[in-house]
């Protein structure tokens, strides 16, 4: 076997060109009869297939059920639109009613979320924006001047999510005017960055120009760096040395995790997470139900009851830090945070409101939650 390169010494813009991006080149790393290679094909038409080399680096070939290859890998289950879990949607959170244009989306009233790119360093199987990731979508900023200016326009604003695809895969100059132009905005006290980059591809991390742009913002305005770490095994020795380069440009990082079927979704799983996140410098913050995504529910989510009980028993075995993160509903009305079961059924208190429904904020919510039910319906 060859020996594993210097992932931190390579140039991050030719490396992505060594992703794996056909059947056939998956091919290399897993063997397929030919009923699943035929299979494979056509989930790739769907949801297309691109793993960089490091992150195909952490499976354990000898393990088919090994959680890094679940992430990445495409799955016959992925042709079921919707399955055993119920009723699936292209955009669970509500994207598309939130539109403003040009990559603007606006759900909250302090918060506006760009849709920088399409792109991504790795299509994960789990997404819940796959409908633009890998495709050309309108939804995508075009004019970076306009969504400024539409910000500018808004002085409610006062926080800004960079988010896609993922902003870290777009050129450091392009990244730098975005950060500049939002440094600039009086009513724009900080901005959040999300990313699986320092957990998919590290190695983008490394370059000093990235670093020297979000250090300049940082020392002008509060930055924060949302990653995506779902598996304990994500916690490389790269990876942990890219978050320290982060932290060390004045970056706040959190951690926003999904609970996934097969991947995370055990006790054990949650602990080792939450207490490795936190030997590196990075928050845990959320750990999201997943959401019912088409062609995504069938396979990767679990019933909101078993959720429950594993997110009650790993807090119940981590410290004060290690348990501050918040089991959370992406929903359409607005970010739901899971309390608890009582007498069967699901308490919720509803985090954030949208625009024109301010009422809700902060409202408690209990609902009859069946034992096999992955979402609740409001």
């Amino acid at each position: 076997m060859d020996a594993e390169p210097c992932w931190k010494c390579l140039d991050w813009k030719k490396e992505l060109a060594n992703n794996v991006v056909t059947i056939d080149q998956l091919k290399q790393y897993a063997t397929f009869s030919p009923q699943e290679e035929a299979t494979l094909r056509e989930v790739a038409k769907v949801h297309p297939v691109n793993i960089p080399r490091y992150y195909l680096s952490l499976i354990d070939k000898n393990d088919p059920n090994d959680p890094i290859r679940r992430m990445c890998f495409p799955d016959a289950e992925e042709l079921v639109v919707a399955g055993s879990m119920g009723a699936t949607t292209a955009d669970p959170y509500g994207d598309d009613k939130h539109d403003k244009g040009n990559g603007v989306l606006h759900k909250y009233d302090c918060t506006a979320l760009l849709i920088t790119t399409e792109c991504c360093a790795m299509h994960c199987r789990h997404c819940f924006r796959r409908r633009i990731v890998g495709h050309s979508s309108q939804q995508t900023l075009r004019n970076f001047a306009g969504a400024l200016q539409y910000i500018a326009d808004n002085p409610k604003i006062n926080n800004v999510i960079l988010s896609g695809g993922d902003p870290l895969t777009l050129a450091t100059p392009v990244l730098q005017k975005m950060l500049e132009g939002l440094a600039e905005i009086d009513h724009v006290d900080f901005v959040r960055i999300g990313t699986r980059i320092p957990v998919t591809y590290p190695l983008r991390i490394f370059e000093d120009a990235l670093m020297d742009a979000l250090r300049a913002f940082a020392e002008r305005k509060a930055l924060y760096i949302a990653t995506h770490y779902n598996h304990a095994r994500e916690i490389t020795l790269t990876s942990t040395e890219a978050i320290k380069r982060l932290r060390l440009c004045g970056a706040t990082i959190n951690n926003q995790a999904v609970l996934l079927r097969g991947v995370n979704d055990s006790v054990e799983d949650i602990v080792e997470l939450m207490n490795r996140l936190l030997s590196i410098g990075v928050n845990p913050y959320y750990l999201y139900q997943c959401m019912p995504v088409s062609r995504v529910r069938h396979h990767f989510q679990l019933p909101l009851k078993q959720g429950i009980a594993i997110v009650d028993k790993a807090k119940a075995q981590l410290s004060g830090y290690g348990k501050r993160f918040k089991y959370i509903i992406g929903h359409d009305i607005g970010k739901l945070e899971i309390c608890g079961i009582s007498e069967g059924n699901i308490v919720l208190k509803q985090m954030h409101a949208r625009i024109g429904h301010e009422e809700q904020a902060s409202r408690i919510i209990i609902q009859k939650l069946a034992d096999d039910a992955g979402w609740v319906e409001l």
